[in-house]
């Protein structure tokens, strides 16, 4: 554990000034349909050297293979585009990454969620890892190191034929990485009802030595639930053999991304907004701990409370209607009432003070969880099937 500062440094998000004049005996290549083994010499070879295999298609059920290579390197740069980019085609195309020769891919999570685009809502934007210049486009910037090799698949899991999809990933060849170099991970899952009472998971367990980047998440809140506020619930981080309780543990939703108050659209280097819609009920958010390192010894799991709140009367005629929820806590002038402790008040009681009451609620969530770890594979569950990936999606 004491060489990962060094790493970090050498190839942080944030180089300094003067790396960028100073030489590195790097091998600078850029893998595309042009150049697909980003061979030295080897570009460009179709048409006369002219402009000859920019694109291909993925028919539907098809994989294209965007980068194979041996020996050591850093990936440094993806970028994408395609022609469809609805809602269901970017949840149905699948981006997979294999470190090291490894069956098991390091990275297996819809294409669209991936480049932190939760419900496939496009648009221009950036922020410390990902963009889209003008909303047509996918890039990510996160650096990802492997020492034996490296394979990066998409695969077209839906019904349909994706007529054009362009690439390039550019990678450096190095003699050797640091001893504290870590692999990259990306994990998906979505739930499309949570557990009433229970915490959403935004990243399960994962044992090993390693660090959390961050998350993208997105839900879409249930109807029954009408205009009441969703992001009361908070983010909680359990590390290194953390029990029933996390070590480290938020104040709300809004709050995790840096807002507060409530929350509107907002796009910022390491945390963000890019969907509140309370008309279609979607919303996205995104939260990268770059300066705020979390790193972790042992193992890691990062979860969000899924907790809403109304006033008093409002949420009387929620239980009165049989929406589910349980309520929390109130917040009153004198304080926090808190109504899971025995003896507390009830809802119901009619001397019950009024206030801002928060409760447990289910509603459709998922999360891209973005982290490294010690080892080029991880222990967690496979992607969801197509079915779960696209419910919803138009």
């Amino acid at each position: 554990m004491k060489f990962l500062l060094p790493f970090f440094v050498l190839y942080s998000f944030q180089l300094p000034a003067q790396t960028l004049y100073q030489y590195r005996n790097d091998q600078p290549r850029w893998a595309t349909f042009e150049n697909p083994k980003a061979a030295r010499g080897a570009g460009g070879m179709e048409n006369q050297s002219a402009k000859g295999h920019a694109f291909e298609p993925i028919e539907a059920g098809a994989s294209a293979t965007l980068m194979e290579v041996q020996g050591a390197g850093i990936v440094q740069r993806i970028w994408i585009t395609i022609n469809d980019r609805s809602p269901e085609m970017l949840r149905s195309l699948r981006l997979e990454m294999f470190w090291d020769g490894e069956k098991k891919p390091a990275v297996s999570v819809p294409l669209g969620d991936f480049f932190s685009i939760s419900h496939g809502q496009t648009m221009p934007f950036e922020n410390a890892l990902f963009s889209s210049p003008e909303g047509r486009s996918f890039n990510c910037f996160i650096p990802m190191p492997f020492r034996k090799g490296a394979r990066i698949v998409v695969t077209n899991d839906s019904p349909k034929r994706l007529d054009l999809f362009f690439y390039d990933v550019d990678f450096q060849l190095v003699d050797k990485l640091p001893d504290d170099a870590m692999y990259f991970h990306c994990h998906w899952r979505r739930e499309l009802k949570t557990t009433l009472g229970k915490d959403f998971e935004l990243l399960p367990n994962v044992t090993g030595w390693g660090r959390f980047l961050g998350v993208n998440m997105g839900l879409i809140t249930a109807p029954e639930y009408g205009k009441s506020w969703w992001g009361e619930g908070e983010v909680k981080i359990y590390l290194d053999g953390d029990g029933q309780f996390p070590t480290i543990v938020g104040t709300g939703s809004e709050d995790y991304v840096g807002s507060g108050w409530g929350l509107g659209k907002f796009i910022n280097r390491t945390q963000g907004c890019p969907v509140a819609n309370d008309s279609t009920r979607q919303w996205s958010l995104y939260r990268f701990h770059l300066e705020d390192a979390l790193f972790f010894q042992k193992n890691f799991r990062a979860t969000i409370q899924v907790l809403g709140g109304y006033m008093r009367d409002e949420v009387r005629k929620f239980i009165a209607d049989k929406v589910p929820l349980t309520p929390v806590t109130v917040n009153v002038q004198q304080g926090c009432i808190k109504l899971l402790e025995p003896g507390a008040p009830k809802l119901s009681d009619p001397d019950f003070p009024d206030g801002w009451v928060n409760f447990y609620r289910t509603e459709d969530y998922c999360a891209t969880a973005y982290f490294y770890l010690e080892k080029p594979t991880d222990e967690l569950p496979p992607l969801p099937n197509l079915e779960l990936r696209t419910a919803g999606m138009k």
